[in-house]
């Protein structure tokens, strides 16, 4: 491991990947004045959808600083501009077009950044407001406020580009991952706390499971189905090639948390301005949507279990075309064996998918309710382990560790030659 120190390159990267990390912290603890902050921590301890908000800004909504919107509205725009580029054929055709295709669809996500992160800095505004949290703004000071809000989270966007070019590992990957490793002390005084408090056989137990999930959450980040392909002679070949079309078990990643906990997390949020309301139909949704819209409620968890598979079909298959994939390995020359090139190709290929799928969605759920389990069967006090945590976590370790050895190992090979 100590070896990546010797060389003048990797140790820039690493030297500048701190720098930018202790930026964003930094920033994360600059509040906007004239907020009680305490306030805000109180009321994030009841609201999901804000302290899923929270995750991605590494606690600067609950210090309510310049950063409070985090990556949120990048990762919004993001998910939008992926489903447009599947539904827009000349969206579809610049993605196709290589480095520079890609870099236009960046463009346009950050575009499309600024303008969502205006709009979620009114909706933070507006149902604070409601809830008494935040007094109502003048409109000159409002519009400092949102534009404060704006700017902060586009200078983290420029921090990620900045930390993808002259650092290690996907900048914004990596800002998320450092957001929610953040919150890692806390959360272990409160685990501790609990194992302090329970039976050491049952502390024992939870400490097994936690490591088991972590285990579980590496092998089926890296698990994957690799389908045989062969592709004849042809006049650029002289003998048949043999070659492997890999089929991940999570193809879709943690899209599908995400997206799941935005939508389940919504009507809790909008119940707690409608109880507020103080007219008496309003009252009354407001206060089924805030009984049933809990973490701790076994409507809200089967919800969200449903929606997480669902979310892992829908992504999957947009990311993994099965008719475009047969397609393109037909124009190659290439074939499965003993599958006819085509049509039978497309189906053989969606079978295969769709059971794999199936044991990665399930097991998606299973992680996104966790906690739910956890709760249930150890009481308040459980290690509470979040899937989408988890799962980013996992990812952007062994992305950033699969870097750092090709890195070395490209470095060490030079340093052979020369």
């Amino acid at each position: 491991m100590f070896k990546i120190f010797k060389f003048p390159e990797l140790r820039k990267k690493i030297a500048f990947t701190i720098f930018i990390i202790a930026i964003f912290r930094l920033l994360t603890h600059i509040p906007v004045p004239g907020v009680d902050t305490s306030a805000i921590k109180s009321y994030l301890e009841e609201s999901v959808f804000f302290g899923f908000f929270d995750l991605f800004s590494g606690g600067g909504f609950q210090n309510f600083s310049i950063v409070t919107l985090g990556l949120g509205p990048y990762i919004n725009a993001s998910i939008i501009v992926q489903l447009l580029t599947m539904l827009i054929p000349s969206l579809e055709e610049m993605a196709k077009e290589g480095e520079y295709g890609q870099e236009k669809i960046n463009m346009y996500t950050k575009i499309l950044a600024i303008p969502m992160s205006l709009i979620q800095s009114y909706g933070i505004y507006f149902l604070l407001n409601k809830q008494g949290i935040i007094n109502t703004l003048h409109s000159i000071d409002l519009v400092i406020l949102l534009f404060t809000f704006m700017a902060g989270s586009m200078f983290l966007v420029w921090l990620g580009d900045l930390l993808t070019e002259h650092g290690i590992g996907n900048g914004i990957s990596m800002l998320i991952f450092v957001s929610i490793i953040s919150r890692l002390p806390s959360t272990l005084m409160v685990a501790v706390t609990g194992i302090m408090s329970s039976n050491y056989l049952i502390s024992i137990l939870m400490v097994v499971l936690t490591l088991l999930t972590i285990i579980g959450v590496v092998l089926v980040n890296e698990g994957t189905r690799n389908i045989l392909l062969e592709y004849g002679r042809s006049s650029e070949r002289s003998q048949k090639v043999t070659n492997y079309l890999p089929v991940k078990i999570n193809q879709a990643g943690v899209l599908p948390i995400i997206f799941a906990v935005s939508v389940v997390s919504i009507p809790g949020m909008v119940g707690g301005p409608l109880m507020a309301s103080g007219k008496s139909a309003l009252v009354g949704i407001g206060t089924f949507l805030t009984t049933h819209f809990q973490t701790t409620s076994l409507f809200y968890n089967v919800l969200y279990f449903s929606l997480v598979v669902a979310f892992t079909f829908f992504y999957t298959f947009i990311e993994f075309n099965p008719d475009k994939i047969a397609d393109d390995v037909k124009k190659r020359g290439g074939f499965i064996p003993g599958i006819r090139p085509g049509t039978s190709t497309s189906q053989y290929l969606k079978k295969i998918v769709s059971r794999i799928t199936l044991i990665g969605s399930l097991f998606l759920g299973l992680i996104a309710i966790l906690p739910y389990f956890m709760n249930l069967i150890f009481g308040p006090n459980a290690i509470s382990i979040g899937g989408t945590s988890l799962l980013i976590s996992v990812s952007v370790v062994l992305e950033t560790v699969r870097q750092v050895e090709s890195l070395t190992a490209t470095r060490s090979y030079e340093k052979f030659l020369g």
